[in-house]
């Protein structure tokens, strides 16, 4: 029963050492793994180190057993055990250690690249600013450019209204001519017209008196030469 007893305590005590072991493994990988910053990997290295205060506990607790175990074959076993978890330990310690130092090297390159690229920033921002003043000018030349070419468009459009207001003149008065022609042509139309109502009448007239004298002549030389008819 006592030897029972005391194996339960034994189970349980190994039970913690695989724990802390693998908490342990664990943490280190996440140190291994840590971006940053240094606070951060502070704190993973608080918790790494309790873990190792509770396992360097447990396997000094498991010595004692060993050492207080009655039966010489279990005492070694136990023993060989101690030794081993022990050697784990010391593994797992070094294996924190180069952790750390990789994170470190890690966190430092990082620092740097951030560093260069906030001087990579402050050129880009500088270089920003003077492309942003040159677009800057560039953009009031192109402004007064066009400005001056609103001027100048403004200026045609008067002289263009100013022509198109003296053809309009130029329009009214050709129409008032054309209107003044108009009044000539008919009544030159008419004195025409009257001029050939006229010539018809003159032509009638002379027909007439030059029948009248035909008709005279004819009665004079009957008279002359036919008396007796």
């Amino acid at each position: 029963m006592a030897a029972a007893a005391a194996a339960v305590p034994v189970r349980v005590c190994h039970q913690e050492i695989v724990k802390f072991d693998l908490e342990i493994k664990a943490a280190v990988q996440d140190i291994r793994d840590c971006p940053g910053p240094l606070s951060a990997l502070t704190e993973l290295n608080a918790a790494v180190k309790e873990k190792f205060r509770h396992l360097r506990g447990c396997i000094q607790e498991l010595e004692q057993m060993a050492k207080e175990e009655d039966k010489e074959s279990e005492k070694q076993a136990l023993l060989r055990e101690v030794e081993n978890h022990k050697k784990q330990m010391l593994s797992n310690q070094a294996a924190w250690r180069k952790a750390n130092l990789a994170c470190k090297i890690a966190i430092d390159n990082s620092e740097k690249d951030q560093l260069l690229q906030g001087r990579d920033s402050l050129r880009q921002r500088k270089t920003t600013k003077e492309s942003l003043a040159e677009s800057a000018s560039n953009i009031t030349e192109s402004l007064m450019s066009i400005s001056r070419m609103m001027s100048q468009q403004v200026q045609q459009s008067e002289e263009t209204v100013q022509t198109l207001a003296n053809s309009s003149r130029t329009i009214l008065e050709a129409n008032e001519e054309f209107k003044s022609m108009s009044g000539t042509i008919q009544l030159g139309r008419k004195l025409i017209t009257k001029y050939n109502r006229r010539e018809l009448t003159d032509k009638l007239l002379i027909f007439l008196a030059l029948a009248l004298f035909l008709a005279t002549v004819l009665y004079i030389l009957k008279k002359r030469l036919f008396p007796f008819l």
